[in-house]
């Protein structure tokens, strides 16, 4: 095993084998090594599809040796600290690690304990999330048998932003062919003040909010939940807002408490769990130290070099880029890495190559329903030209779900891990 690497890897799931591929087919000569200590490489896309019942879970997962590119040394080992200066990664099993450049991708982590009574919560069968185990969810749903469903997501960065809603619009349809919807309160209760950050997107989701009678709750920031009493609290996080001026709904189960806390029942409660970046990385000089990214990789977010260590590149959940964390926007974000590092091997010259902040959120609204809402930096609509001269993808579409559900788990397998259609 190598112990000296012209470019290492840390990560492989999504944005190290793409970044990976993609470097390999436009410069085979180059040397790189991924680190990644799991055997299983998942798409995790479609695990709403799962937690709804209509995607076989086995199909989501392949082997991790069986998308490591040609040519590429995979250690299967755990990276547990990065000297910047000395250009070392320490590993748990193989020791020190010498890089040329660094690409830093190992995605984040679900930290359930920084959400009291989460991991109790989860053991039961009331409580779910496609984040940890889409097949439970499915079991919630189908066992559901009326009250208060409640969907809600944290106030820290999550991948994909958009998931927490997307199974609610489909748990919606299963309570109706299920005979309970009738019986049922479908809540949505969100840190955020809108649905969705696009416009047209969120004129297109609030129609669908409207007409599936979906009860919301903006600025309420998930805080505990006590899994035996089935109850979830919420801090009104409004800037400047008073809960003295709102009014509880009982039918919903809702009370108001002291300190902006909001106590509400729950009869099946779906959730993302709070989510940071890895401790060897958190802990390290390579991220924001203050601020609203505090935590999170430091990068430029147009080169997506380090903004300290030009040696160093950041892609994928882990890096602190104003935009969501999902593998579309990989697929743009790999190229602009792997572009960037050539210039850098072959010239030590400028970086030309650059991001847009685009992102990508196929926003399944029911079974057989998606509207694609694609963006870049500043929430500005950015929809492929060619699929909008067909369609309006900012609308609810059947052939946008067929390209959910067929077409982009076949490319994600047999096109973007092998580095094409990236641009």
């Amino acid at each position: 095993m190598k112990t000296k690497h012209q470019v290492l890897i840390i990560g492989g799931g999504t944005a190290g084998i793409m970044t990976a591929a993609y470097m390999k087919r436009k410069s085979p000569e180059v040397e790189i090594t991924i680190i990644e200590p799991s055997g299983d490489h998942y798409y995790q896309a479609a695990w709403t599809l799962v937690g709804a019942g209509t995607f076989n879970f086995k199909d989501t997962r392949r082997d991790e040796a069986s998308v490591i590119p040609k040519g590429v040394e995979w250690i299967r080992d755990y990276a547990e600290r990065i000297d910047p200066e000395a250009k070392i990664v320490y590993t748990r099993a193989s020791g020190e690690h010498r890089y040329e450049y660094l690409v830093i991708c190992p995605g984040l982590v679900m930290d359930l304990d920084a959400l009291p009574g989460l991991k109790e919560a989860l053991k039961t069968d009331f409580v779910c999330s496609n984040y940890t185990d889409p097949l439970h969810t499915w079991e919630v749903l189908k066992n559901f048998k009326g009250g208060n469903a409640v969907f809600t997501q944290p106030s820290t960065p999550i991948k994909c932003g958009g998931a927490p809603q997307k199974i609610m619009y489909l748990a919606e349809e299963a309570f109706v062919k299920n005979g309970v919807r009738d019986k049922t309160n479908v809540i949505y209760a969100a840190p955020g003040s809108v649905i969705f950050g696009v416009k047209d997107f969120a004129d297109t989701l609030n129609e669908v909010i409207r007409r599936k009678k979906v009860i919301t709750r903006f600025f309420y920031s998930p805080v505990k939940i006590d899994p035996v009493q089935k109850k979830i609290w919420f801090k009104y996080v409004k800037p400047e807002g008073n809960l003295d001026q709102l009014k509880a709904d009982s039918s919903i189960k809702e009370e108001f408490r002291d300190d902006h806390l909001v106590e509400m029942s729950y009869d099946m409660l779906h959730l993302a769990p709070p989510q940071r970046a890895p401790d060897f990385i958190r802990n390290s000089v390579l991220v924001h130290q203050e601020g609203p990214s505090k935590g999170w990789l430091n990068v430029n977010i147009r080169t997506l070099q380090h903004n300290k260590y030009a040696d160093i590149f950041g892609l994928g959940d882990v890096a602190a880029l104003p935009t969501a964390k999902t593998g579309a926007a990989i697929r743009k974000q790999a190229p602009v890495v792997a572009e960037n590092i050539l210039t850098l091997i072959r010239q030590h010259t400028v970086l030309e190559r650059e991001y847009s902040g685009y992102s990508s959120c196929p926003l399944v609204t029911g079974y057989g329903k998606m509207v694609l809402a694609e963006f870049k930096y500043d929430n500005v609509r950015d929809s492929d030209p060619l699929l909008s001269k067909f369609w309006d993808t900012s609308k609810e579409q059947y052939s946008m779900w067929i390209l959910k559900k067929y077409g982009l788990p076949y490319l994600y397998w047999n096109q973007m891990l092998k580095g094409k259609m990236m641009e």
